[in-house]
């Protein structure tokens, strides 16, 4: 099943909640977050940015985010990614986001899916699929030259994007964190 909300929808991070605890119902464990992307592009810097905020609106909870602006995920990791995210966190979710291209009328869009996503393959490259839960945002038009398009994207977008991703994302890790016992709340060591 597949989700999505505008983002100039005024209520997007408030459907992103109740979709991720739809997807994410049964989880006893707190997700880990992997923001997939590149600081070196404007249309793939979504998941970096997202990262970012993630990390400051979650700062001092018992919470996971890999990809940032400081530390990107990028196309060279997600090889590694996978393996790393099971061995070092098993058991818990993993909610992966990344930029992505679509139709003409899907930019702007966010889409929420129940399954991993497939990095890098806007731009055409073969890489393994990440997560549990995926998160994309739309960025750009589906081309033959998808990657000259990743440059010419408006920054505009993509930052919106990424505040209301993180929102959505923030606001359920702390919802859920509310839920579970205390000593998983305390931050990490």
């Amino acid at each position: 099943m597949e989700y999505s909300f505008n983002v100039f929808n005024t209520l997007a991070s408030d459907g992103e909640v109740l979709v991720l605890k739809r997807l994410l119902k049964d989880t006893k464990k707190t997700p880990v977050i992997a923001c997939v992307g590149s600081d070196l592009s404007v249309g793939d810097s979504l998941g970096p940015i997202v990262g970012t905020k993630l990390k400051e609106k979650l700062a001092g909870l018992n919470v996971y985010v890999y990809g940032t602006l400081q530390k990107p995920l990028t196309a060279h990791e997600i090889k590694y990614t996978n393996d790393f995210l099971r061995s070092t966190h098993p058991d818990c979710p993993i909610i992966a986001i990344d930029a992505a291209v679509g139709t003409a009328g899907d930019v702007g869009l966010i889409k929420i899916v129940g399954g991993s996503l497939k990095p890098g393959s806007g731009a055409n490259k073969k890489l393994a699929k990440v997560g549990d839960v995926s998160i994309m945002g739309i960025v750009a038009e589906k081309t033959l030259f998808n990657y000259s398009l990743f440059s010419a994207t408006r920054l505009n977008l993509v930052y919106k994007m990424a505040g209301i991703i993180s929102d959505g994302v923030a606001n359920f890790i702390i919802d859920l964190l509310s839920r579970q016992p205390q000593e998983l709340i305390q931050p990490a060591i």
